[in-house]
């Protein structure tokens, strides 16, 4: 997956105004504690992190 997929996805899910909010200060235990942000400078896969959002958040398995 690529950030911009990655990016589109949270746009869709969170709105434009507060995907990347939510990527600078929620942390998430699927990222061991990490908020979105660090695990992708961290050089974490976009599709793990992916993965880790759509757990957290509890999407639908056609979002996977």
């Amino acid at each position: 997956m690529r950030l911009t997929e990655f990016w589109a996805r949270m746009d869709h899910h969170l709105g434009p105004a507060y995907s990347r909010t939510w990527a600078e200060t929620q942390a998430l235990s699927e990222l061991g504690g990490r908020t979105v942000e660090e695990a992708l400078a961290d050089g974490e896969a976009a599709k793990a992190v992916w993965r880790a959002v759509w757990a957290h958040l509890q999407l639908p398995s056609s979002e996977r």
